[in-house]
């Protein structure tokens, strides 16, 4: 008997993803470990790989597929010597009655959609001539008004020439490719851009709105001189470029090493809010904001209390590469207690940051810069940097948050005591 594929929860909490692309087709042969299809949770592109041996008889969702839920069949694995018609048709509508709004709109009946032309003129070839109506299909009427283009104009390729998602996807691939690119519409004297939202994008929009209406958010500012920290980082750099394999550490890399050492000496920090407890983390698991294209993304660096400063620049770049290109492992950023995000990069001096639930806490970090300082009863020049903790109230008392503060302050501005 046929075995269903079935849609997988790639991270805890996924709901849905979006079916990428198979990478194997009807009528292939299937071994256990092949990559079957890419599918795109709210974090990244991971591969579904094949649990059991057979021959890929029926795909169930089509490439490009959204919002399809998790557990829903997607696509029949025939066994050795099964044909798809063999394998009963009573499990395959049973299946394809599962898949995803896509698929479900792409076979619902002509007669609820029929809409009237006014005053189009089909193509004479077109199977929509003289009937004063289109039959399409649910889904190829949303394509078709997102490209901008007149079903009236199409020959469907579905059942009495029923125009479905292909016909307006071949019809898009005719378009140039500079109007495709840029779907630029005049509107009321207004050029507007449609940029479709992916799983990734949603989900970040939903925790944050959720963390801004549902956790108390309060914010300490402290100013870190970090002079001595640039000397000791440029020595270290000088030295790197001679050591196999040669490192260079960035400012982001260090406060990532006091933020984890500071975690450990201030414990009521690392923590999450429960309603009949608080839950404080024994390890110290230290998350670091990563823009991508597709949104921001927090890969973990593990126990980075216990790292040194080379281990855990190397451990930041290899998961920023891996996060960028959309291979990040969904092991690799679950399970952060606090976060980073730094902007300094970018010249921003000062920003708040949203907490990135269920965490307590998150250190927005700005850009190190020259400024005028007061040392003793003396005006000087000062190489500071600002940064703002973001902390749930709930779990986090504005004492215990300025003790964090004051320790991360420490140890960034006498560095040497990270080595300790």
């Amino acid at each position: 008997m046929a075995i269903e594929i079935r849609m997988p929860a790639s991270s805890p909490g996924m709901s849905e993803g979006t079916l990428v692309r198979w990478l194997k087709r009807e009528g292939d042969t299937v071994s256990v470990g092949d990559i079957l299809a890419e599918i795109e949770t709210d974090k990244a592109v991971v591969e579904l790989e094949a649990m059991d041996e057979g021959v890929l008889g029926q795909v169930l969702v089509p490439d490009g597929s959204d919002h399809v839920a998790v557990d829903t069949p997607i696509a029949l694995l025939l066994q050795e010597g099964e044909s798809a018609a063999e394998s009963g048709s009573s499990q395959m509508q049973a299946a394809s009655a599962k898949t995803a709004p896509t698929s479900a709109e792409q076979d619902a009946p002509d007669e609820p959609t029929e809409t009237r032309t006014g005053n189009t003129v089909p193509r004479p070839d077109s199977p929509q001539a003289g009937a004063g109506r289109i039959f399409a299909s649910p889904l190829a009427r949303r394509l078709s008004k997102e490209y901008g283009i007149d079903l009236a104009a199409l020959k469907g390729s579905g059942p009495r020439g029923r125009i479905v998602r292909v016909d307006v996807e071949t019809a898009q691939q005719a378009i140039p490719q500079q109007a495709i690119s840029k779907q630029a519409t005049l509107k009321s004297e207004e050029r507007t851009e449609r940029i479709d939202n992916n799983a990734m994008r949603r989900t970040i929009a939903r925790r944050l709105s959720e963390s801004k209406q549902q956790i108390p958010h309060f914010y300490l500012t402290v100013d870190c001189d970090v002079e001595k920290l640039q000397t000791m980082r440029a020595r270290f750099n000088a030295r790197g470029e001679e050591a196999t394999p040669s490192y260079r550490l960035s400012v982001n890399d260090i406060v990532v090493c006091a933020v984890a050492r500071a975690l450990r000496r201030v414990p009521e920090v690392n923590a999450s809010w429960g309603e009949q407890a608080i839950t404080r983390y024994l390890d110290v698991h230290v998350c670091v904001a990563v823009s991508t294209s597709g949104g921001l993304l927090t890969p973990v660096i593990r126990e980075a209390d216990r790292k040194g400063l080379v281990e855990i620049s190397s451990e930041i770049r290899g998961l920023a590469e891996n996060a960028r290109s959309g291979q990040l492992e969904p092991s690799s950023y679950q399970g952060g207690g606090f976060t980073i995000s730094n902007l300094g990069m970018h010249g921003i001096r000062e920003f708040s940051a949203i907490i990135n639930p269920p965490q307590s806490a998150i250190l927005a970090v700005g850009a190190v810069e020259k400024r005028p300082v007061v040392r003793g009863d003396e005006l000087a020049v000062g190489t500071m940097m600002t940064m703002t903790l973001s902390a749930d109230h709930r779990v986090i008392d504005g004492a215990v948050g300025a003790r964090f503060m004051s320790v991360l302050r420490d140890l960034l501005e006498d560095p040497l005591n990270l080595l300790l």
